[in-house]
């Protein structure tokens, strides 16, 4: 018998657009011989499922059911192709927990412990993970600029603390930078976190559970046109993204190694994707993805291709292990 499965997408934060693209993705390649998908559009004023001709028809949230003519429509599965908050920084997992709903991506513990930056470096460096320098810095806070680079350095990154997509990112060479750089920050979040520069490799790994194993996707290099992997790298074609990267095998199997860790330490579930830079051989973390992006281009689907593995075996899977 055919599973419903709802896929969540847009979100409340500046990455709404790329999650509709996500989510659209996933629509698109999932198996309608074993599911019947729906596409549900979470916004802070309506969620609502979207039908073939564009038609929209409101959710209950109460059971998180749909109302089709007369029918009650729930589902067995929900897909989070969610950027961002609701969707990331567990509101939406907490949620389905309520409910009973099983969904892709990690609990909602995890997903909030890793979309804020400044908490997932403080829990992971009693573990020896490899980390930047970092400064953090809360709306309020008196700045001083001084104490900023004495910790930190220059050039630096100044970041909000819980974003995605590079919104809110700035690198900063002098110290009198300083302060557009954190009113850019904070427009996108109370609390920024400020770090060293890397000057390394960059790499994207993916770690996802498949065929019921934890399995890490080959590594992806970043090039970025601009001054760092920034939102038009991202998105607007300015990086070359070289699958695999091209690292020495020991660069390989250091990160392969810390990415796994990673996951299994935090006990995250679903995709991920972590980015490192590497000082030497050894990868430093920069941040996690609990619901990376996953059009065509999107780093994931390029790795999990790479490994073999098709965007309809890619989407399947994660149905078939949040349903285990």
């Amino acid at each position: 018998m055919k599973k419903n499965i709802a896929i969540i997408m847009g979100g409340y934060s500046s990455e709404h657009g790329i999650s509709i693209k996500s989510g659209n993705v996933v629509y698109k390649y999932l198996d309608r011989d074993k599911y019947h998908p729906y596409r549900v559009v979470i916004t802070r004023k309506k969620w609502f499922y979207l039908d073939e001709n564009n038609r929209e028809f409101p959710m209950e949230k109460s059971d998180f059911s749909l109302n089709i003519d007369g029918n009650k429509i729930l589902f067995d599965c929900v897909f989070n192709a969610i950027h961002g908050t609701p969707g990331e920084d567990g509101l939406m997992q907490a949620y389905f927990e309520l409910l009973g709903i099983r969904h892709t991506s990690c609990n909602h513990y995890e997903a909030a412990l890793t979309f804020n930056k400044r908490d997932l470096l403080s829990t992971l460096k009693p573990y020896g993970v490899p980390c930047a320098q970092s400064y953090f810095l809360n709306r309020g806070q008196d700045v001083d600029e001084d104490a900023i680079v004495e910790k930190v350095g220059l050039p630096c990154f100044v970041k909000a603390n819980r974003a995605g997509s590079s919104y809110g990112v700035s690198k900063v060479y002098q110290k009198e930078e300083l302060g557009n750089a954190i009113e850019n920050a904070f427009k996108e979040d109370t609390q920024i976190i400020i770090e060293s520069f890397l000057d390394g490799i960059e790499v994207s790994v993916g770690v996802i559970t498949y065929e019921n194993k934890v399995t890490v996707l080959p590594a992806t290099e970043i090039i970025s046109e601009n001054d760092f992997f920034d939102f038009e790298a991202k998105y607007l074609g300015k990086s070359k993204e070289i699958t695999p990267a091209r690292i020495s095998e020991k660069q390989e199997s250091n990160v392969r190694q810390l990415a796994e860790f990673i996951y299994k330490t935090l006990g995250l579930k679903g995709y991920t994707r972590s980015e490192f830079i590497f000082i030497g051989d050894v990868p430093h973390l920069l941040e996690i993805n609990t619901t990376p992006g996953l059009t065509e281009e999107s780093l994931l689907p390029q790795q999990a291709r790479t490994a073999g593995i098709s965007l309809e075996d890619l989407f399947d899977s994660a149905i078939v292990e949040a349903l285990r």
